[in-house]
């Protein structure tokens, strides 16, 4: 079993309360319980009521040894309300069962190949749909040797890391790799509908070190290669290694590849990201992209300090869209951003004044300027009306 399967058993068979039907589980941003509920989705975030790890996050239910709390899973907002009544009797449903459950995963943990810092695991699922159904997110990886202090994905793979009985690690320092992901990829090729795949650089880069190892996103890419039908494909990296797997990119029908770019200047890079690609070898991988016909992107986010003007020249040369996105917390950078040389760019009003400016003088060099997770283009025409059926709880 993996955690989607114990999610799952926290809750299923059966409602939860009247009209609330689990739909699916996700632990692509920590474990979450996706349900259906008054025609909106609801995720509900588990975590374990850990005090030891500091002040309860906040909830609205708790059990004796879990803590639940409610998210919109779609475009419909909420009503508090409901979702706190939700989240109360999925809190009595698992009441029952968590002790055996907690228990069963830690047995898990204890059987699973590797260290607390590497581990080899398998998996039931990869596709995750996102939360309006528009596109599948796949981490071939958990955890990111890159580690970028300011990432927000720490503190929600923390909270499924307690759930696994495992021990705290710093971020950047432990990956679960998801050795049977290609085999299961090239399953849900065959069963899901064709909806673009997004290589998801939040809980792992694909192309951190531990893929030189493992190769596990080159053979989630030839899987979908020779998918029987095509699903669009993006691809998102801080690291050089992608420029191997250019072949690959080159065979999917529909493929977008693209780098992390949030400066020009390397300096800054070092002191932000020591373990990603320096700057240069981030543009050259994408103008050897380019011409192998592949579409590129950057993603521009944080906005880290450095010139604008020649960081719009160089991305112009290899990209031919870009997202400009602004700082999403300082996460455990504090040190790195409380630094005075780089102290202004944590202020809203910096980034956000940066992120205008950029997209300006991208948008006046060619370049396309889009929002959310993905390229206009990558969406092709994709509606909600298609978003994949839910799959059926166990």
């Amino acid at each position: 079993m993996d955690l989607h399967e114990y999610l799952e058993a926290l809750v299923a068979p059966g409602d939860v309360m009247p009209g609330a039907r689990l739909v699916g589980t996700s632990s692509e941003h920590g474990p979450r319980l996706i349900f259906e509920l008054k025609g909106a989705r609801i995720s509900v975030e588990v975590a374990p009521a850990d005090e030891a790890a500091g002040s309860p996050k906040k909830h609205a239910a708790r059990s004796e040894r879990l803590l639940f709390s409610y998210r919109a899973d779609g475009v419909l907002p909420i009503d508090s309300k409901l979702g706190a009544a939700l989240c109360r009797a999925v809190a009595a449903r698992a009441a029952a069962r968590e002790k055996a459950i907690l228990a069963a995963l830690e047995a898990e943990t204890a059987r699973s190949s590797g260290s607390a810092r590497l581990r080899e695991v398998r998996v039931t699922k990869l596709l995750e749909p996102d939360g309006a159904g528009f596109y599948y997110s796949l981490s071939p990886y958990v955890g990111c040797l890159i580690g970028c202090r300011f990432c927000y994905a720490e503190e929600r793979i923390a909270g499924a890391r307690r759930l696994l009985h495992l021990a705290e690690a710093p971020w950047g320092s432990f990956v679960d790799v998801r050795v049977n992901a290609a085999e299961v990829l090239a399953r849900e090729l065959i069963e899901l509908p064709p909806l673009p795949v997004k290589f998801c650089p939040i809980v792992s880069d694909p192309y951190h070190a531990a893929e030189a190892r493992f190769g596990i996103t080159r053979a989630c890419l030839t899987a979908l290669r020779d998918a029987p039908s095509p699903f669009p494909t993006l691809v998102l990296t801080r690291a050089r290694l992608i420029e191997r797997d250019i072949d690959l990119l080159a065979a999917i029908p529909v493929a977008f590849a693209g780098a992390s770019i949030p400066t020009v200047d390397d300096e800054v890079r070092r002191h932000f990201e020591p373990r990603g690609a320096p700057i240069d070898d981030r543009l050259g991988v994408l103008q050897k992209i380019g011409a192998a016909g592949v579409k590129t992107f950057a993603v521009v986010q944080p906005i880290l300090p450095g010139p604008l003007e020649p960081l719009a020249d160089a991305l112009a040369g290899v990209i031919s869209s870009a997202r400009v996105d602004v700082l999403n917390g300082v996460g455990k950078a504090e040190a790195e951003f409380s630094d005075e040389r780089y102290a202004m760019c944590r202020s809203d009003g910096w980034q956000m004044d940066r992120a205008r400016m950029l997209r300006e003088m991208l948008s006046a060099r060619g370049v396309q300027i889009w929002e959310g997770e993905l390229p206009p283009e990558l969406m092709g025409g994709v509606t909600r009306a298609e978003t994949p059926p839910p799959r059926d709880s166990k």
